[in-house]
């Protein structure tokens, strides 16, 4: 009978998955699965930090609604893993971690690079997976594939030890399973049609849409029921852009953090929905909403129902199946004029209030101010992304925060930033994971200075690849979500710690071979992205911006206790 080793069989399960991708960077105790995946149509995307394929892998899956992949090596390589994994948890992105380690019969003999590493991984991800057996290792894949995509989005990690890897079994002994899951969920059609009853009595409605919306490619049913029933939307994370911006019902972020319309909403709504989102920091866990409200929470993971509220009705249903047996209870019941006749008042008022806030933030997007106000900067990035499939990718402190005031999202999957996790250096790898997802769409990171440090030679692996991403850097010279908060706490800002300096990052740049600008006018700024993604190679754009401006996300770091 025909033998085969651990690792040939790791390469066909993952060709078996439909695996295009893996991102990576190599190692020994990863070498025999590299040399099966050679042969395969499989590519190989190795970055120049073990932080960065996982990252990469991260929003790869985030993009592509199914399971981004990452390979490391044994040790420092599965520690440098740990903070994206830990990125990818929060944000619910489907990720599929593979870590070599020391086989089985080195543990405990002071090998390289040895460690125990499931334990430290296990609290993590969705679920840790050791194989001890080369010829459960398709079975293995698989299990650790499913789990990834199905039910909430997460990580998954799989050990494979060397040995197991260069363990030879006979071909046909290997348990192969290769199981595609359908993941729906039955609408509980009882509670659908409670939650067309109580639509029915409010007055002033809200859908809050989150990640769920999007991972259960529910962005038609979204806008259809919005349409049919004249419920008003705001949306969050990967929600963002489910129903376009210029949508009259969509009143864009629903985690505002400047009065407008979403402060409004939150505060004097009377019943909110929650549709594949959670009650997290970004709503101050439920504290921002009228204490008076209804809530109602749809989500596909029970235990998410209820997290730091009250709710009066909790759906465990998948999002699009909702949204589809409410507008057709809607349209049975021919409900679509009484409800937008007894919204319109409060239209009329979140209208009004969408109308204010943006006229408080014009002033700063129009800045003519030098350094550039970081809005401005943001305004002028928005405006030059205009096409529908324009990709913006946002890192850092203040500047996630500035970019989100201002990004009009026309189409889902064109956005990201970290997430709840707050995780600083992921925008270059989130950037070149975008343009790999989407080869034909322009993509541009705007990532502030301290951000753009963390995984610097990823601009190298963008233009080793051919990957031309425009990098647009706000260069406040240092820390300034953290020195803002400091002087709005302690009445000045700790130098060691929040201050860098000017740093001329486009001639850093420039010595990789990429292409680097300097500006200290936003006047400039369009002109200079127009010359920069005509190179069709990466760029950096080094954007001197205002010390001094305070975003919203420092008050609210200021004030909520993190430190005395």
């Amino acid at each position: 009978m025909a033998k085969v080793i651990g690792a040939k069989l790791v390469a066909n399960a993952l060709v078996e998955k439909g695996i295009e991708k893996i991102f990576t960077l190599s190692g020994g105790h990863i070498t025999p699965i590299y040399q099966h995946l050679a042969d395969t149509d499989i590519e190989m995307f190795d970055t120049r930090h073990e932080q960065s394929a996982v990252f990469m892998a991260e929003a790869y899956g985030r993009l592509t609604r199914k399971p981004g992949v990452a390979m490391v090596t044994a040790g420092p390589g599965f520690t440098n893993a740990l903070t994206p994994v830990a990125n990818a948890r929060q944000a619910n992105s489907p990720l599929l971690l593979i870590s070599g380690v020391v086989g089985v019969a080195s543990y405990e003999k002071l090998d390289l690079q040895d460690m125990t590493q499931a334990p430290i991984i296990e609290p993590m991800v969705k679920k840790a997976i050791v194989c001890h057996s080369a010829d459960r290792i398709p079975e293995f894949i698989d299990m650790a594939y499913r789990i990834c995509i199905t039910g909430r989005p997460g990580p998954v990690y799989l050990e494979l030890p060397v040995d197991i890897l260069n363990e030879e079994v006979e071909e046909n002994s290997a348990a192969v399973t290769n199981t595609a899951v359908e993941d729906f969920h039955p609408v509980d059609l009882a509670k659908a049609r409670q939650l067309v009853g109580m639509l029915k009595e409010a007055k002033c409605p809200t859908i809050m849409a989150g990640n769920g919306t999007w991972y259960s490619h529910a962005e038609k049913e979204l806008v259809e029921f919005a349409e049919k029933a004249g419920v008003p939307i705001y949306t969050q994370g990967l929600g963002r852009g489910c129903i376009s911006d210029d949508h009259p019902l969509c009143y864009e972020s629903s985690t505002g953090t400047r009065p407008g319309s979403a402060m409004v909403a939150q505060a004097m709504s009377d019943l909110v929905i929650f549709l594949g989102n959670r009650l997290s920091l970004f709503y101050m866990f439920g504290a921002l909403i009228n204490p008076q409200a209804k809530i109602v929470q749809v989500d596909i993971e029970p235990e998410e129902l209820g997290r730091n509220r009250t709710l009066d009705l909790a759906i465990f249903s998948d999002i699009k199946a909702l949204l589809q047996e409410m507008t057709k209870i809607v349209e049975e019941e021919k409900l679509g004029d009484e409800l937008k006749a007894n919204y319109a008042p409060w239209i009329e008022q979140l209208d009004a209030a969408q109308v204010m806030g943006k006229s408080i933030e014009q002033p700063n997007w129009d800045s003519e101010n030098v350094p550039v106000h970081p809005l401005r900067l943001a305004k002028e990035v928005n405006e030059f992304m205009n096409r529908e499939d324009d990709i913006v990718i946002a890192d850092g402190g203040d500047t996630q925060i500035w970019v989100g005031m201002t990004r009009t999202m026309k189409k889902p999957g064109t956005f990201l930033d970290s997430g709840l996790y707050g995780c600083l250096g992921v925008g270059i790898p989130y950037a070149n994971a975008a343009q790999v997802a989407n080869p034909d769409s322009r993509v541009c990171l705007v990532i502030g200075d301290g951000a753009f440090g963390f995984n610097f030679m990823e601009i190298e692996t963008a233009l080793r690849k051919k990957l031309p991403i425009v990098i647009v850097i706000a260069n406040d010279q240092g820390w300034g979500m953290i020195r803002h908060s400091q002087e709005l706490r302690m009445g000045e800002a700790i130098p060691n710690g929040t201050w860098i300096g000017d740093v001329r990052y486009e001639k850093a740049a420039d010595a990789l071979g990429v292409t680097g600008y300097y500006l200290e006018n936003a006047d400039d700024l369009k002109a200079t992205m127009e010359k920069a993604f005509a190179t069709g190679k990466p760029a950096v754009i080094n954007v001197m911006t205002d010390t001094t401006t305070v975003s919203p996300g420092s008050i609210a770091l200021a004030n909520v206790g993190a430190y005395k």
